[in-house]
């Protein structure tokens, strides 16, 4: 993609965020001052050069920048008509519009929207000059695009900022950064379940005042769907907010060496403020710029998959760093991490029901939500394995498509001894994560104690030399470990696929 931030040349091939439109008498002025503004704000902006504009004809090179662009800015001025270029482009661009769905945003720079729909004054004499040129097929032409491109919604200099350009410029930029960034994340291919748990934490979301600074976090085990659920919630909304930003996998951003903290601050800070790029030297400098420059934003901030205090503390420590309406919400494995937050600030992400495992399972390994009549018992022997966890449902299901019923069984039948090594992996990263003690006391109930009384087992355990009350409540903290039933008769309780990767790490 050609760089926004000089004259883009006509033979780069890419796509162009916008195509601008416009005469020659706006070109070192208003048409100057808006294409640097749209280019500093990282948007990837087409100009033509003063040279491609000799001849009679409209170029081809410039027909197919308008072809390459997502949106197409008009600038209309009072001179706008006098040109053949100006209106062959303005056809053009309708016709774009007509075929690809492309935005046309019109400007109308010092002339009133009604001359250049009604084609009065300056529009008109530009016309009547045409006509002693051009055929009159050519003209109605022309006097057709004016009327329908005047039509649609777009700025009037005089009437929105009472002539005041830097605050226009400053309004389109605002604009045509909100129609860019309008790109949606990925959900799930298959949707099972996500509907009803959404609907839950928009309700939650909703209970606050609108102008309400949200913080809100999502938790549960790994695999359960935290992460579908925030790209959903980020897709409903975030047009609604001036600045969004979802930064993904924070976990393995941080260790992978990513620059750290640092460049995640810098990634929190462009997104939301539609910069190409910023630069900060240490945590303690980003964190005083996005207090200094958030603070009076309306933003839509998804952390996903914090693992550790000092990643939310660098990016969302407080909720008066972001201005009023904003929402801030947070995925993790690790409920003590939203602490600070009230009941109604959370939610934990609950297994899929048998009904909603059974149909999941058979979208990945049919392509339908019912599974085939000769694999329905063993669909649901696998689907009550995976307990429910849609990455597990999701991997095993894509795993078994195609195959045979001998293979289904085979492979149900070496599940229960070997659990699938991807799923392993994503529910071993919350193992890893802990102690040296803590890793001990999961793999001892793991192994012996699920059912038994919690009492019991940390009187046991605390015997052997752990430190049984802390560990256990960590594992709960880190959606390893649940409990049920109250005081005395409080019971631990795991997810089978849980249970399954401890006793997997001792017999390795």
């Amino acid at each position: 993609m050609a760089s926004s931030s000089s004259s883009s040349s006509l033979t780069t091939t890419g796509v162009y965020d916008v195509f601008l439109s416009f005469r020659g008498e706006t070109r070192k002025s208003f048409t100057d001052h808006l294409y640097e503004d749209l280019c500093q704000a990282g948007i990837n902006t087409f100009r033509d050069d003063e040279e491609i504009r000799k001849g009679e004809n409209i170029s081809d090179e410039i027909l197919k920048a308008i072809e390459a662009s997502k949106i197409s800015i008009i600038v209309f001025s009072k001179t706008y008509a006098q040109s053949r270029w100006c209106l062959d482009e303005l056809v053009k661009i309708l016709n774009c519009k007509k075929n690809f769905q492309q935005m046309v945003l019109p400007i109308f720079y010092n002339v009133d929207p009604s001359e250049v729909r009604k084609q009065t004054g300056e529009f008109s004499k530009a016309l009547a000059q045409h006509r002693q040129r051009f055929d009159d097929k050519k003209v109605d032409e022309w006097k057709v695009a004016l009327t329908t491109v005047a039509d649609l919604s777009g700025w009037d200099l005089q009437t929105m900022t009472n002539g005041y350009e830097s605050k226009f410029i400053k309004k389109i930029t605002e604009e045509v950064l909100r129609e860019v960034n309008r790109t949606y994340m990925n959900v799930a291919k298959y949707p099972v379940g996500i509907q009803s748990r959404v609907r839950d934490i928009l309700h939650l979301l909703q209970s606050r005042r609108h102008d309400d600074i949200k913080m809100f976090g999502i938790f549960g085990m790994g695999g359960v769907g935290k992460t579908t659920l925030a790209n959903a919630i980020y897709n409903l909304s975030f047009q609604r907010f001036e600045g969004c930003c979802f930064i993904a996998n924070i976990r393995s951003q941080v260790s992978g060496g990513h620059n750290g903290l640092v460049g995640l601050q810098e990634k929190l800070l462009c997104k939301t403020l539609h910069r190409k790029k910023l630069k900060i030297d240490n945590v303690d400098e980003g964190i005083n710029l996005i207090k200094e420059r958030l603070r009076s934003k309306r933003v839509l901030i998804i952390l996903d998959d914090i693992d550790h205090t000092s990643q939310l503390e660098s990016l969302a420590g407080q909720r008066n760093w972001f201005g009023s309406g904003s929402t801030i919400i947070i995925t993790t494995r690790d409920v003590q991490l939203l602490s600070g937050m009230e009941a109604h600030e959370k939610y934990m992400v609950e297994t899929l029901s048998r009904v909603e495992s059974l149909q999941l399972l058979s979208w990945h390994a049919f392509g339908v939500p019912i599974p085939l009549e000769e694999y329905i018992e063993l669909s649901k022997m696998i689907a009550s394995y995976t307990g429910g966890l849609p990455l597990a449902l999701t991997i095993i299901g894509s795993h078994l498509r195609g195959k045979s019923v001998q293979e289904w069984s085979d492979d149900a039948e070496k599940l229960r001894d070997i659990p699938h090594d991807d799923v392993q992996k994503i529910l071993k990263i919350s193992y890893d994560s802990l102690d040296d003690d803590t890793r001990n006391i999961f793999l001892d109930i793991a192994c012996f104690f699920i059912g038994h009384n919690k009492n019991d087992t940390c009187m046991i355990l605390e015997a052997c030399g752990f430190y049984a009350k802390s560990g256990i409540r960590i594992l709960i903290e880190r959606c390893l470990l649940t409990t049920n039933g109250d005081g005395k008769f409080e019971r631990l309780l795991m997810h089978d696929l849980v249970r399954d990767m401890g006793r997997e790490i001792v017999r390795k």
